[in-house]
């Protein structure tokens, strides 16, 4: 694993726009933005979120440590989160109200849809990959990981490969998930004030439907209705909601007006993801994965309580269960102490985490993104960030393989697998 440069393409900008990217400047801040075909940092003003002044090369051997570590990690992901449940330490931590629990425990029982994941992993290339966290419920950065990126492959490296097969495993996964999938009519719905790249990823998953050969049909969280002599959910028009994909966090969902209702019998609706994916989302999760599997090499010690210095960390990450884009981090290491902001996080519980120093590479820190997608490992993307908290103002970085583009065919057999 190496960083390298790279010079951008001219009209950079216009190009990762026209691929759906409206959010490649300019993501952590209001502003005017650079200049449509303006270089990273140019402009009157935006911080670049796609960075292609650089790439990161991985080999195919570190190709094939980050799958395995991904796809075992979901599996001891899964598993842990029954530990969530019956542990009353690790449930209360989550803070949820009293009728979440039987709808937690139903839908693992259940199973149900589960579409996609992110772990962020901390990888340099010359030991295991350790879990920072599971992005499990509401994960973005995901266009840019299966789209945009590839296209700078192409563009730039078309002999090489990348660490993706994303947008194939997402059709897949739609067909898979949903039995008698075509012409089924799938809502896709976020939050109205959610940020541009929510509504970026949903509009990217509602493409991927439509190859499956869905319908798709947007509409705003705040569109969803219960009808009460039916009960049943529906949308703006007051037609039935038979499977709604929700980038919207489970824990805002339980504690709603409707919460009580999400798993009502009469309901007979499909959330994806569905709600045993909050315990994954939580970072409590990372405190039942310690219990569970002590010592595994892709684990960090965790803990509900912030170990004492016999504990013989080298620093510690204080994290909200339910937070994300590095939202109320604190990072302790020696006597270097950073924060950042508490934004939605405010009152949450914290979660203790072994500090990981992340490779840094010409001064940047780099966090890998490895996708699951159906339980399979999919592709990567890496951020990176000059500070110790990966927050909003981290950098995407496209990547390749520094191997010979894989053939159709051989992606079509892995495809099967």
């Amino acid at each position: 694993m190496r960083r390298v440069a790279s010079e951008p393409r001219p009209g950079w900008r216009r190009t990762v726009e026209s691929q759906g990217l409206l959010h490649a400047v300019g993501r952590a801040e209001p502003g005017e933005g650079a200049e449509p075909g303006e270089g990273p940092g140019e402009g009157p003003g935006g911080t670049p979120y796609w960075d292609e002044s650089a790439a990161y090369a991985f080999t195919e051997d570190e190709a094939d440590v980050l799958e395995a570590a991904t796809e075992e990690l979901h599996a001891m992901s899964v598993r842990a989160a029954r530990r969530v449940l019956d542990e009353p330490d690790l449930y209360a931590s989550l803070g949820l109200p009293e009728h979440a629990e039987g709808i937690l425990r139903r839908s693992l029982e259940a199973g149900g849809p589960s579409l996609y994941g992110r772990f962020d992993l901390a990888y340099d290339g010359s030991g295991p990959p350790l879990l920072l966290e599971y992005n499990a419920d509401t994960p973005t950065a995901l266009l840019e990981a299966a789209v945009v990126q590839w296209y700078w492959l192409e563009d730039l490296h078309p002999g090489r490969d990348q660490l993706n097969t994303l947008h194939e495993r997402l059709v897949l996964a739609w067909q898979r998930q949903l039995p008698g999938h075509a012409g089924r009519t799938v809502h896709f719905a976020a939050g109205q004030t959610e940020p541009t790249e929510d509504w970026v990823t949903l509009a990217y998953l509602r493409d991927t439907a439509r190859e499956a050969g869905l319908v798709d049909v947007g509409l705003r969280m705040e569109d969803i209705g219960w009808w009460q002599e039916g009960g049943r959910f529906v949308d703006r028009y007051d037609v039935p909601v038979d499977v709604c994909f929700k980038l919207y966090p489970w824990e805002w969902m339980l504690a709603e007006r409707f919460g009580p209702l999400l798993d009502a019998p009469s309901a007979r609706i499909s959330w994806i993801e569905p709600a045993w994916k909050a315990l994954l989302s939580s970072k409590t999760l990372l405190v039942a994965l310690w219990r569970e599997f002590e010592g595994h090499p892709n684990l960090l010690p965790a803990s509900l309580e912030e170990p004492g210095a016999g504990a013989g960390w080298p620093g510690v990450v204080s994290k909200p269960v339910f937070g994300w884009e590095g939202a109320g981090v604190r990072v302790k290491v020696g006597d270097v102490v950073e924060d950042s902001p508490p934004a939605h996080t405010t009152g949450q519980r914290l979660v203790h985490q072994r500090y990981a120093e992340l490779p840094v590479f010409d001064g940047n820190r780099a966090v890998v993104g490895s996708w699951v997608v159906d339980g399979r490992a999919a592709g990567i993307g890496v951020r990176e960030s000059r500070t110790l908290v990966t927050d909003l103002d981290a950098r995407f970085v496209p990547h390749y393989l520094e191997s010979p583009r894989s053939t159709p065919e051989q992606v079509q057999r892995w495809l099967q697998e």
